[in-house]
């Protein structure tokens, strides 16, 4: 069985901490378990950078962050080779990305070369630098953000590159109680800017959630479930609204989340909910409205909701 007392206690003190945000943490769990990157889309303030800072501090990861900007280049996140006058050899200079949680905020506003280094990153969970190969931390992960509002001068991540991102989640403004929380924990002299890091204990290892994704790899999945999910990725590709369907890739991803879903909830089994609760944050970024759907205002978690709606569930 999954270790639910860590996952339960883990979920628990991020709450404490990041409050509002119970959804978008246990979705992040979810691909964490799964070890799958994660784009974060939202407003500013509402506590993305704070809740994977946190999560990294109690799970005694080592986390970079990284402010991606339209002058960054390639070898501002991979590193590069520096000639020392004193050894007379080149010394490599490390970038952010060698390290087990990289936050690379604002993913948009940085050039396509820059994206596709961090991304070949992400997929080969290596890099190479002057003709050597280098692997990178076997916890390898990667939340990214990008900001719903402003588009102005950003390069849009195309859909092939989209893909390598197991989720897409989006943060929308916490409910009036929990904002409330806020205001009493400022009161009481809480500040997200000035927390200190060190403060927050670890309760877990990077060891654990190596051990934990293991665990999902062996959660049991029923021949039933198998076939529910193709017929849900089958519909993607027929539905009217859509020019793109799931790809075969996005199939597999939404097994392993689907296994990491029922993991969190301390299951040793996936049911068809582990399935459609994995299934907006999966496939919102994956699938393409057409036209004539967009000019209807269509929305992609609306024509989500509708095909698992239309697909029987397994008994």
């Amino acid at each position: 069985m999954p270790n639910n007392f860590l996952l339960n206690n883990l979920t628990q003190k991020i709450d404490k901490i990041v409050v509002g945000q119970s959804d978008l943490v246990r979705q992040l769990l979810v691909a964490l378990l799964s070890g799958g990157h994660v784009i974060i889309e939202g407003v500013p303030g509402t506590g993305k950078t704070l809740l994977v800072k946190v999560l990294s501090r109690l799970i005694a990861a080592d986390f970079r962050r990284i402010q991606l900007t339209p002058d960054i280049l390639p070898s501002d996140i991979l590193g590069t080779n520096i000639f020392d006058l004193n050894s007379r050899d080149f010394i490599l200079k490390k970038g952010p990305v060698f390290t087990e949680i990289l936050l690379a905020d604002e993913v948009n506003r940085t050039p396509p070369k820059t994206q596709a280094a961090l991304l070949e990153a992400m997929e080969e969970q290596q890099i190479t630098l002057d003709g050597e190969t280098m692997l990178l931390p076997p916890l390898f992960w990667v939340i990214a953000t990008q900001n719903s509002l402003e588009f102005e001068g950003t390069y849009p991540l195309p859909e092939a590159q989209l893909d390598r991102f197991l989720f897409k989640l989006q943060v929308n403004y916490p409910a009036k109680d929990a904002e409330k929380q806020m205001l009493l924990n400022a009161q009481k002299g809480f500040k997200a800017k000035k927390l200190d890091l060190d403060q927050i204990q670890a309760i877990a290892t990077v060891a654990d959630i190596l051990e934990l994704r293991q665990q999902v790899q062996n959660i049991q999945v029923e021949d039933n479930i198998f076939d529910y999910l193709l017929n849900l990725v089958e519909r993607t590709r027929q539905h009217p609204d859509l020019a793109i369907g799931a790809s075969p890739r996005s199939t597999v991803a939404w097994l392993n989340a689907s296994k990491a879903n029922a993991c969190l909830s301390g299951k040793d089994y996936v049911t068809p909910d582990d399935v459609k609760e994995v299934a907006a944050p999966l496939l919102r970024h994956r699938l393409l409205l057409k036209p004539e759907a967009q000019l209807d205002s269509v929305q992609i978690d609306e024509v989500i909701e509708s095909i698992l709606k239309q697909i029987s569930v397994p008994r």
